[in-house]
Order: structure tokens, then sequence, then C-alpha cells
């Protein structure tokens, strides 16, 4: 058996998330029937990193897949499948990886970015989120900064999910400007609970509006309570940007 990861990307505007799904076109459903068709292997099934939600895009997913029989030409494979793919989804690199090596599991560290613009942006209407009320971004970082000295993130996990602890490590949370009118909310982790990355982004949006203060986020995340935390950023601005193994 050879084992091979592919490093993809994709704008998940018009999929149900990554995971195949029965109500829904997956990217995992549409990348693993482009795999069979290209090579000929109608029983190859892909496993992803993890998962994404309806409409979150992603800079960096990478996936991994095993044949019976070597690839002669992983480059040539990538031309094809990104003649195949829609224009929606694209292929960076196959690589051949030990039979050990598991894209989720395997996996040290994921990476996420949220986009936000403070004024009406015509050509990121799709990859961000227009908040036009002032933000203080200062005491939003200072609140990000508490996010690395916590493990249980319950506040911002999603309900009735079947993970067996909210635990996590954050490496690195902070927002910085890259434009006259974006922001990036960059956050770093060992694992993602379902949701976390935009309720926590929703929440800290709370704290630059000045609904809430640095010490209330700090009570949110103690709490442990999904009900304490603010309203989930919508998707469309969020990013899987980085994994690492």
């Amino acid at each position: 058996m050879f084992r091979y990861f592919i490093f993809l990307s994709y704008n998940g505007a018009a999929y149900c998330g990554w995971q195949a799904q029965p109500n829904g076109i997956s990217v995992q459903e549409v990348v693993a029937n482009a795999l069979r068709t290209v090579l000929r292997t109608p029983e190859l099934e892909i496993v992803g990193a993890g998962r994404t939600d309806a409409g979150v895009h992603a800079k960096e997913m990478v996936a991994h897949f095993d044949l019976t029989n070597k690839l002669e030409n992983e480059k040539a494979l990538c031309k094809n499948l990104n003649s195949f793919l829609p224009q929606d989804i694209a292929v960076q690199k196959i690589i051949l990886v030990n039979n050990d090596v598991h894209a989720r599991f395997s996996a040290v560290a994921r990476t996420y970015q949220y986009h936000i613009t403070t004024q009406k942006n015509v050509f990121k209407n799709s990859t961000a989120v227009r908040i036009e009320t002032p933000l203080n971004f200062e005491k939003m970082n200072k609140a990000a900064e508490l996010l690395t000295q916590y493990q249980d993130f319950t506040s911002f996990s999603k309900l009735h999910t079947d993970t067996k602890t909210n635990n996590c490590k954050v490496i690195f949370a902070k927002w910085q400007q890259i434009d006259a009118d974006e922001w990036i909310f960059e956050i770093t982790a060992d694992r993602f609970l379902r949701n976390m990355v935009r309720a926590i982004v929703g929440t800290l949006t709370e704290v630059g509006k000045g609904k809430i203060s640095i010490a209330d986020f700090k009570k949110i995340i103690e709490g442990k309570n999904r009900s304490l935390a603010g309203t989930s950023a919508p998707a469309k601005g969020l990013f899987l940007s980085k994994i690492e193994y």
C-alpha cells in the first residue's frame, strides 16, 4: 500500500462543508470523485485533516488516500485533477508519505484566519464579513491573549457534539491589520472544537464594540457555558489556512 497526502484549497461558498453529508455537496465528495475518475479506482476513499463547516474556506486543507500501486507522476496527477475539478477547488501538490502518517491524527497544529472589512468592499463580499461599527482592536487583542492561558473551551463549542474533551491548547491568537479596511484574526491550536473559531470571533467583536469587557471575556471562558459567549460570526469570513505535521 502507498499513502499519499493531497494539499488543496477551496472556496467553500457552494459546499455543505468538507465532510461528506447526505444533505448537500461536500468538498470531500467532489475531490474523492475526481480522484476515482482520474485514477480509475472506484473504491478510493480520502480522509481529511479535519472538517470545515458549510461556507467556510480553506487556503490549505490536507487529506490522505491509499493506492495499491505507486504513482508514476504526482505533478501530472495534480494537473489532471485541476482540469477535472470545479473552479472553486484547487490541488497544490500530492506527496508520498509513510503508511502510518494520518492526515488528521498526525497533525500537531492547525491555523485558522478570520477576515473582516471595516467598510463596503465589492471584491471581498464572499470571503470577508463587513463590520462598520468601530472596533477597538487593541482591547480585542488583549482579550485574545487570554485564550492562550486556558485549556477548556466549552464556552466556544457547538453543543451536543461527540467530542470526548473540550480541551485545546491555543498557541497564538491575534488580530492584525493587512489593509486599510481589512483585519485578520489568526489563531493556532493543537485542535479546534466545532464552531470554536467563529464563536470566539463573535465574542471578541463584542469586546471591540464595547458591549462586554476584557474581564467579561475572561468570565465567559471560565464559565464553560456556550450560552455565555456571543453569537458565532458568519462562515464566509473563515479560512483554514495551515496544518502542521
